[in-house]
């Protein structure tokens, strides 16, 4: 049986099979609904405090997407990604998200710095919180929000996809031992560096913010994604 997870109570006034979907996609990220681990409908819906319906839909809604699998009779698993393709999740996320964050920083307004800076104290302030689901959800919007500016909304949905896709198995650990909370501040140095016109120093911390997701944020030391290959490649577990 599955294990409860912390998942929010939903507002009324918005779709709630959005919502479910939304704080879903954030559990699976964060890690909390683990491949292996059979999800009911009924069971999450109890959580969420919401009848079944919408949950069964908003679950067939990521089937769609590839980030859970139907189990006949039973409910609903989470798919299980290799290191190898998170990987290439990070390498193609690098690829898109520097240069147009860049160039959304030459874009951006005071208007819209004033815009994101709540968002990104909301991430600041679910770290301090302890609430991952919060989280990996406000982090998802800020980010977003602001690739928005460079006015392509074609990468923007690309890069939500891949965002959902990503697996950070380490932030239980990092939200206990209070090391989030570094992370989550990077959020508001973007919008310092952004105000100063510092490119540059955006640019490195945009790098090393999106690196995080296959380091100490997947539950690992950071390292190149070439030293990973080989140490796994060496491995006794992969060892012939």
């Amino acid at each position: 049986m599955a294990q409860s997870l912390h998942l929010p109570m939903l507002e009324a006034r918005r779709s709630v099979r959005g919502q479910v979907a939304h704080a879903l996609r954030a559990a699976l990220v964060a890690g909390e609904m683990r491949p292996g681990q059979i999800y009911s409908a009924p069971t999450l819906a109890a959580q969420f405090g919401v009848s079944p319906t919408p949950v069964r839909e908003a679950m067939l809604d990521l089937v769609k997407e590839g980030l859970v699998e139907t189990v006949p009779n039973k409910g609903f698993r989470a798919t299980e990604l290799t290191d190898e393709e998170l990987d290439n999740i990070t390498e193609i996320r690098q690829l898109l998200e520097v240069p147009t964050t860049i160039r959304a920083a030459g874009i951006a307004t005071a208007d819209d710095l004033a815009r994101l800076r709540p968002m990104a104290q909301r991430i600041v302030d679910a770290a301090q919180e302890k609430d991952l689901i919060a989280y990996i959800e406000h982090d998802r919007v800020f980010h977003l929000e602001l690739l928005s500016l460079a006015g392509n909304a074609n990468l923007v949905s690309l890069v939500g996809e891949l965002r959902s896709r990503t697996r950070l198995y380490g932030l239980t650990r990092l939200a206990a031992n209070g090391e989030l909370a570094s992370s989550a501040a990077e959020h508001l140095q973007m919008l310092d560096l952004i105000a100063a016109n510092d490119r540059r120093g955006l640019e490195r911390l945009m790098k090393a913010h999106i690196g995080h997701t296959r380091g100490s944020w997947a539950g690992r030391e950071e390292r190149p994604r070439r030293q990973r290959s080989r140490a796994a490649a060496t491995s006794p577990e992969t060892a012939s």
